[in-house]
């Protein structure tokens, strides 16, 4: 018998796993084809706006992505850095041959990690509460937790135009029965579509007629515990194309060949990832739309057309493509399809991903109505993390809104369900400029190191960080820059208005020109990039950072609120209907979650808390 089985060896999977693994759960993870671990079937990149957050959240707790992603890039750069620190996040592009091997690497070498190739078509339920997987082959495998991150398999269609072909990615099986069966055990099943765009063979692109588009010029890491494992002179090249009016024009005259607009479609598609006839049809006034060609790896000659995804049939995406400047003769090597396929209800999840209506069961990534790898990874991690301290006996991990993005994401999928699949944007996390990329670590890994992810030699780096960060503040504040003639030369030498007294450091840094590069030039400063940058923005930052805070604890004295489990909607008079509805069905663990619910208003919260107050707080 295992402690705990993962189904499914995608990004999800493979966190569950490790996580799982790692602290000290005897692990079986069930993939049906283990060249497939951390597969890349669709984009081959690691974080972007807001994704980049979230793998350096996934680092800092202890898990791989991060470090993975670091190890088999060859390219990386950093979004919005001319911004402030709140938008800033990390986008590399992953090998995605390099990638699964170097992920599978590290689940081999945990001895409490088993990987199995088999399918899975049902649970062992007794009672309401899981006790394992049954396999095709009719054998069952006892665990006491299980941890679904099946991906885009259940039941899966892959579509082109009016073709619709029963498979996974790649052409792989699918999942038949598994979905069905979670139906059978009283959860919601859901239909959503995704879809990838055609990938070109290298040497039929004209290049030279493309802008180029070059990884950065700094060294930078994802991991906080590695070095860089990349030379910057030797990194892949990307490229910017945009569509035209000749692309739009064939995709308008064959639209309804298209599976989405022909209505051969039944599962709902990202909003925030449409495909390229959904951005024509939806944003008629944008005479192009921006496009990318990026390597899949250095050891073939496949590029991905970032942002075309189509399910156009294979004659009409050849026109597309052709359509192109850059692509007019580009051989097209594997072609653009959506793919639907089943996923449950979020509402029925609990935020420690356990479901609600069967016990011992956990899920994660694209079942839950998420897109995107780095989404998948973070719930993976969380989901691996909550059934093993379920089975120590031990508190759960859940992350509030102000502590992580990981947070927010799962807070917004078990709160509000999905409609579409869920896709992370910075503009979801209302406290932003708390959760950024610079101070992951200082957030989150105190968690990892208390669940036992992060070793005792990380957790001391942290507090080194910590300390640094400390001594450095104090520096600042004490030491003085004195005006003579000599530094007023180089105030002028860099076109910086000159003090009029002399100023300490502090203020100095506070000014929206100066950063510790120019300050060099009258002080040395023996610490760690990181924590330069850590002291820099808290500074410059501060009026924003600590009014963030407050509001975050505000939010905090309202998370505190619990409402009891056993609570009946039904019993709370002048509810509105919807609000009593919204409430009996997901069940909010406080105040604050329940006032995030779409259809409960700050009447019908004011009229909960006079109750909870009255019926359960009478000694107050």
């Amino acid at each position: 018998m295992y402690d705990v089985i993962v189904v499914g060896g995608g990004h999800a999977g493979c966190e569950a796993s490790y996580a799982c693994a790692k602290m000290g759960m005897k692990t079986l993870l069930l993939t049906m084809n283990k060249n497939n671990i951390a597969d890349m079937p669709c984009n081959p990149s690691i974080g972007g706006t807001a994704k980049g957050v979230i793998v350096r959240e996934i680092d800092a707790l202890g898990g791989l992505m991060g470090i993975v992603a670091d190890k088999s890039h060859f390219q990386i750069k950093m979004l919005n850095n001319s911004k402030g620190p709140a938008v800033r996040s990390l986008r590399c592009q992953a090998d995605k041959r390099v990638y699964p091997k170097v992920m599978l690497s590290y689940l081999e070498s945990n001895s409490n990690l088993e990987i199995k190739e088999a399918l899975v078509e049902d649970l062992i339920v007794d009672d309401s509460k899981v006790e394992g997987v049954v396999l095709d082959n009719k054998e069952k495998i006892y665990s006491k937790e299980v941890i679904l991150t099946t991906g885009t398999y259940l039941k899966a269609n892959v579509l082109r135009g009016s073709e619709s072909i029963p498979s996974g990615p790649h052409g792989e099986g699918r999942s038949n029965l598994l979905s069905d069966n979670l139906k059978k055990y009283g959860l919601n099943i859901l239909r959503l579509k995704t879809g990838t765009p055609p990938r070109i063979k290298k040497e039929s692109i004209n290049f030279s007629v493309l802008k180029e588009e070059l990884g950065d010029d700094t060294y930078l890491t994802f991991s906080h515990d590695i070095k860089p494992q990349y030379e910057i002179n030797k990194q892949q090249k990307c490229y910017l194309l945009y569509t035209n009016d000749l692309t739009h024009e064939i995709i308008r005259k064959h639209l309804k060949e298209s599976s989405m607009y022909g209505g051969y479609v039944t599962g709902v598609g990202p909003r925030y990832c449409p495909s390229i006839e959904d951005k024509v049809v939806r944003f008629s006034d944008k005479p192009r739309h921006q496009l990318f060609l990026e390597p899949e790896s250095i050891y073939y000659d496949e590029w991905y057309l970032q942002g075309f995804s189509t399910s156009m049939p294979i004659n009409v995406q050849e026109e597309m493509v052709h359509s192109l400047v850059g692509l007019e003769n580009a051989v097209i090597s594997k072609y653009a399809y959506a793919i639907e396929y089943d996923a449950i209800d979020a509402l029925q999840i609990k935020p420690t991903l356990e479901n609600k209506v069967l016990e011992n069961l956990f899920t994660a990534g694209q079942i839950n109505g998420t897109s995107g790898y780095e989404e998948a990874a973070s719930q993976g991690l969380i989901a691996g993390i909550n059934a093993s301290l379920k089975i120590q006996g031990k508190n759960s991990l859940i992350l509030k809104r102000n502590e992580a993005y990981i947070g927010v994401l799962i807070d917004d999928l078990v709160t509000k369900g999905v409609k579409d699949p869920y896709r992370m944007l910075t503009s979801r996390a209302e406290f932003r400029l708390l959760l950024r990329h610079d101070n992951a670590d200082l957030r989150l890994r105190e968690y990892g190191y208390q669940i036992g992810l992060i070793s005792d030699e990380q957790h001391e780096r942290l507090l080194q960080k910590k300390e640094n960060i400390k001594k450095l503040q104090q520096e600042l504040k004490d030491e003085k820059l004195v005006i003579n003639e000599e530094v007023k030369k180089i105030f002028n030498k860099y076109d910086i208005l000159i003090p009029k007294k002399t100023i300490s450091y502090e203020e100095l840094l506070k000014r929206p020109e100066i950063n510790f590069a120019f300050l060099k030039n009258f002080k040395e400063f023996s610490y760690d990039a990181d924590v330069l940058e850590q002291v820099e923005i808290l500074l410059k930052y501060k009026g924003y950072i600590d009014k963030a805070y407050k509001e975050a604890e505000k939010l905090e004295k309202i998370e505190e609120k619990e409402i009891p489990e056993d609570i009946d909607y039904q019993k709370v008079r002048n509810l509105a209907s919807e609000a009593r509805q919204k409430l009996s069905e997901i069940r909010p663990r406080t105040i604050a979650q329940a006032s995030r619910i779409s259809g409960v208003n700050p009447v019908d919260i004011s009229i909960l808390a006079v109750y909870l107050k009255k019926e359960y707080n009478k000694n107050e």
